[in-house]
């Protein structure tokens, strides 16, 4: 009895039956569910209550400081530790995972942190589109000035610090603390209001396209991992090459 080699179509049949098998189910599908007692909630907003007055406060402080100052670093610290803070205070929070077309379940990494390349690149071409519109780029100029100002690595401790606080914080308690079915749409805007103390309008923009994806990916997976892994890498690049972009445009910035 003879066999035949398998040939060339079946064997990339094979392959990409295989990597396609391997593809998250799409942002729209829930891999986990964590439902929470009467009492969990309860806590969880009257720790959201004090944290989101103090957190909003502090961040508004802290944009209107000196770029690169002592203070700005101290009140960016603060504002970190007062998200991270809430966020652990109000009940038990979850990593989550992501459900791939095989119905594997797995820790969310590879996604996540392509989502957050994929939405550097649409920011950043967003941003060469900006300088043609004087109040988002000086509202953009403003904000990288504190990027631009002081020691880098110091500026990327402090950026990552604070967007895994608003994780923690804003896709973990707040999310946590409210309806499922208003979950994305009330931690959304929630994060959306709390940068209006900084009078900013290209943050409160950022922070509504953001929160809504990090939202999405919350639900998606029933944790915070993914959402986490996506803000740091968006975070990271941004710090890195945006305000580049601005040096050589040249600048609009207004006081």
């Amino acid at each position: 009895m003879t066999t035949t080699a398998p040939s060339a179509a079946s064997r990339w049949g094979r392959l990409r039956q295989h990597l396609e098998s391997r593809l998250p189910m799409p942002i729209t599908h829930v891999a986990v569910e964590h439902p929470e007692s009467a009492q969990t909630v309860i806590r969880r907003r009257r720790v959201i209550a004090g944290t989101s007055l103090l957190g909003t406060g502090l961040l508004g402080l802290s944009l209107a400081t000196k770029p690169g100052s002592k203070e700005f670093y101290g009140l960016t610290a603060a504002v970190a530790a007062t998200w991270t803070t809430g966020g652990l205070l109000s009940g038990p929070l979850h990593l989550g995972w992501i459900e791939s077309r095989d119905r594997q379940l797995r820790r969310p990494i590879i996604t996540p942190i392509a989502t957050g390349v994929g939405a550097f690149g649409f920011f950043y071409g967003c941003a060469v589109v900006a300088h043609r519109v004087p109040v988002l780029d000086r509202a953009i100029g403003n904000v990288l000035a504190f990027a631009e100002e002081g020691s880098g690595p110091v500026v990327l401790a402090t950026t990552l610090a604070n967007g895994l606080g608003e994780e923690l914080f804003f896709r973990g308690a707040i999310y946590a603390a409210t309806d499922p079915d208003r979950a994305v749409v009330v931690s959304t805007a929630a994060y959306t209001l709390a940068t209006v103390s900084t009078r900013n309008p290209a943050l409160m923009l950022a922070a509504a396209v953001m929160g809504t994806l990090w939202s999405l990916q919350r639900r998606a997976s029933g944790g915070l991992q993914a959402p986490v892994l996506t803000h740091l890498t968006w975070s990271s690049l941004m710090v890195r090459y945006l305000p580049p972009l601005f040096r050589r445009a040249g600048d609009h910035r207004g006081p």
